[in-house]
């Protein structure tokens, strides 16, 4: 070792100790065990005795990539792809991975708008008076092309919206229960302040209705045991400016403002949870095995844990609910532009599901536009 800290000159034949290899890759002992565990970086040698690891100088190029692969942030998973591949092939892995953390940066920060934006509208909210809004609304499902049965159910009212995707042997039922459960908030005359509490206590009910017995060949891996029947549910509930946002499942809402398309649920699904931990990415998570796996839903069995939100309203926003039949095969880009281009409520859900149609339409596609205009 020099005197200045760096690593003293090797032998070529020579291996390196954990400790030697960690300062010269500038990874930590802890990282390097962690990389062998992978499979990602194991050692030269490990002596059958003391279970010491021992590396090769020649190592040290793949571990400096690896470092600085993390150091971008890239997921476990694909920094083992990256560094099978050639050295143009990496490169342009690398750069493909980049862009995609880009477009995410942009999401994120336009998620952070909505949320400012969200947060200022409650702040003038309680100092200045409600503009009035009206909603125009259209909702519209389809079997689709390959699924034997449909178990999707949508529904638009003057004051109430929602998605439900069902699954398991009677889940075409269990979606337009869940939906069924909610209708009669409709009628209720409801303040702001009861909106999260009504909405939630209506999706619990639902929640209970679904009994688990077993079926087999379902499309769809239900939270409890095979054969459970079950659904997604997303759904808004309006009072003047208000709207009360409840979602269970990987059904999703979006809001077309202003600053573009934002997603303003997060999927209860196995595989955004692995994205979440940066064990997968988004588009391995597109053809991942478990990709119709949940972690929520109402089935009657797991526990009922919905995410609930409170929105303020302006006129032009447009909301779009869907089940996961539409977002799993049109690009959210493409669904932007339907959106943005539609006379209304009514040619927007038609067009979404020719899309959907258009290309292949593997699973059920139920989806739910409306338009906040000023009274």
């Amino acid at each position: 070792m020099d005197g200045d800290g760096r690593t003293a000159p090797y032998d070529d034949g020579a291996l390196l100790t954990i400790g030697a290899f960690a300062r010269a890759s500038r990874l930590s002992p802890k990282a390097l065990r962690l990389y062998d565990e992978l499979g990602l970086l194991p050692p030269a040698h490990v002596d059958p005795h003391s279970g010491y690891r021992h590396y090769a100088p020649a190592q040290l190029e793949r571990a400096r990539l690896v470092a600085w692969l993390r150091r971008l942030g890239m997921p476990l998973a694909r920094i083992r792809e990256v560094c099978e591949l050639a050295p143009d092939a990496a490169a342009l892995a690398v750069a493909a991975y980049w862009a995609q953390v880009e477009a995410d940066t942009a999401a994120r920060r336009d998620l952070a708008a909505f949320l400012v934006d969200q947060l200022e509208r409650k702040n003038t909210a309680m100092t200045t008076p409600h503009t009035p809004l009206t909603m125009r609304c259209a909702a519209l499902t389809d079997q689709g092309l390959v699924r034997p049965a449909h178990q999707d159910a949508a529904y638009a009212g003057p004051q109430l919206l929602a998605v439900a995707d069902g699954y398991g042997p009677d889940g075409g039922r269990a979606a337009k229960a869940a939906i069924e459960a909610l209708k009669g908030l409709e009628d209720q005359d409801l303040t702001s302040a009861d909106l999260l509490g009504a909405l939630e206590e209506a999706a619990h009910r639902a929640h209970r209705a679904p009994r688990a017995h077993r079926a087999g060949g379902d499309h769809r891996a239900a939270p409890a045991a095979e054969g459970t029947t079950g659904c997604t549910l997303t759904a808004l509930l309006r009072s003047g400016t208000q709207l009360a946002l409840l979602h269970v499942g990987d059904s999703r809402a979006y809001v077309l403002r202003d600053s573009g398309l934002l997603q303003i649920t997060h999927d209860h699904s196995l595989v955004q949870s692995l994205i979440d931990e940066g064990r997968l990415t988004p588009e391995e998570a597109a053809s991942h095995p478990q990709r119709a796996q949940l972690l929520r839903s109402l089935d009657g069995a797991t526990e009922f844990a919905p995410d609930l939100q409170l929105l303020e309203a302006r006129p032009g926003e447009r909301y779009l609910l869907c089940t996961d039949g539409l977002t799993g095969v049109v690009p959210a880009e493409t669904i932007q532009q339907v959106l943005t281009a539609a006379d209304g409520p009514d040619q927007a859900v038609r067009e979404l599901i020719r899309l959907a149609r258009e290309a292949g339409a593997p699973d059920n596609v139920a989806c739910v536009v409306a338009e906040m205009t000023g009274a």
